[in-house]
């Protein structure tokens, strides 16, 4: 018995656990744990009991599963290649034969065609990836024409814009600007100062702040380009502000270059209060005539939710003079609100500060909102306006002439 475990302890030792240790104990295949058991069982004493005995069957039983695995893990990368391979080879095939097959394909897209289940499937499958292929040649090549296209359209209209254009037409152009740019220089020392005040960044949307500054741009460009333009201030503007910021976009370098006021103080603390009118729609008191002495203040907002009384509560809590345009003394008024864009605003300011008249500055609002002008009372510019609506809902055109022959024998004069 003695010499039975000597002989198994050398085998062991020679052949065995070798072979663990540069095979089994990389893969896994056998564990840390068996050989120290194993070895700790060899090591006993020579007076073991009989029924402790090594089970070398089970131990074959290990080591042959151990092997079959790493043979299983070495084998099965290079028949998902080779099943690969082979999927390519008959894509190529099919192709020289004339099937329907994409020049390119993925990967992804070959492991689904390898999981097709039958032969008419993967025929549609990679039909299907051919017509996606050549609908993505037809738009590239679509794209590339009309790239093509739009470039021989703008060569063409730069050829004859130059043969348009002549040295007269280009001076003349330079010329305006340099007097527009005098002009505007000239507003900033002696011409009446007009503020837009820029404190509702807060009562607006990011939406709203845009269509705002896009207002604010053609008002600048509009009061450039008058015979006497106003000094713009923008008082209360933050630095970095989403204003600045969409300033900058529609500037970029020319913004820092503009002939305008930009600052962050209030306009009370910059002109006297019994000079400063604050125009909004909102006012009780309606402006009859436009003050040359007067510094007029327009609130930079566009609320298309319509908050009533937002510039008129700001006004008062500063102890302002606040107006209102008459537009229902001058407008026969029909439908909308009557806020205006900054824009609109501007040249009705303008159109007053060079004429005085209202009915050429009033103009410039939106002929939809409006039926006409009325040299009138305002409660008899009401009459007329529910005449008018009543011919709106569907009356008789001859009923309502009657009534307003009956009411009005002297009929207005609608310009």
């Amino acid at each position: 018995m003695q010499s039975a475990n000597m002989l198994l302890r050398k085998i062991v030792r020679s052949s065995v656990l070798p072979f663990a240790a540069q095979h089994g104990m990389k893969k896994g295949l056998f564990p840390l744990s068996r050989t120290l058991s194993l070895s700790l069982c060899l090591k006993q004493d020579k007076s073991c009991e009989p029924s402790e005995k090594l089970d070398l069957d089970e131990w074959k039983k290990v080591m042959k599963s151990g092997l079959q695995e790493e043979v299983s893990e070495t084998v099965s990368e290079p028949k998902e290649l080779s099943s690969l391979a082979a999927a390519r080879e008959t894509l190529e095939m099919w192709r020289l034969a004339g099937r329907a097959v994409p020049e390119k394909i993925s990967e992804e897209q070959l492991k689904t065609f390898m999981e097709c289940p039958s032969k008419s499937a993967k025929k549609k499958y990679l039909k299907y990836l051919h017509l996606k292929e050549l609908h993505k040649k037809n738009d590239k090549r679509k794209m590339e024409e009309k790239r093509e296209r739009r470039l021989e359209a703008q060569d063409e209209a730069s050829k004859t814009d130059e043969t348009k254009k002549s040295s007269f037409v280009c001076l003349w152009s330079s010329a305006m600007d340099k007097a527009y740019n005098w002009r505007a220089a000239q507003s900033m020392i002696f011409g009446q100062p007009l503020v837009f005040d820029m404190s509702y960044e807060k009562e607006m949307s990011v939406r709203e702040v845009t269509n705002t500054v896009r207002q604010l741009v053609l008002s600048e460009s509009c009061n450039r380009r008058s015979v006497d333009p106003f000094h713009i201030h923008f008082c209360n503007f933050k630095d970095d502000s989403l204003y600045e910021r969409e300033f900058i976009k529609h500037y970029r370098e020319a913004w820092n270059k503009l002939l305008i006021t930009v600052t962050d103080q209030c306009y009370t603390e910059i002109f006297p209060k019994d000079k400063l009118i604050y125009l909004t729609a909102d006012s009780p008191k309606v402006m009859k005539t436009f003050d040359h002495d007067k510094i007029y203040i327009v609130g930079s907002m566009v609320d298309k939710s319509i908050k009533t009384g937002v510039s008129l509560a700001r006004a008062k809590r500063l102890g302002l003079e606040t107006a209102a345009l008459p537009l229902e003394k001058y407008l026969l008024w029909s439908t909308g609100a009557k806020n205006l864009t900054l824009d609109q605003m501007m040249h009705i300011l303008l159109t007053l500060k060079d004429t005085a008249d209202w009915k050429k500055a009033l103009e410039f609002v939106p002929r939809r909102k409006y039926c006409g002008f009325v040299n009138k009372p305002v409660k008899d510019l009401k009459k007329t306006l529910d005449l008018i609506n009543t011919f709106k809902l569907g009356k008789a055109r001859q009923e309502v002439e009657k009534q307003f022959a009956k009411k009005y024998p002297k009929k207005y004069k609608l310009k």
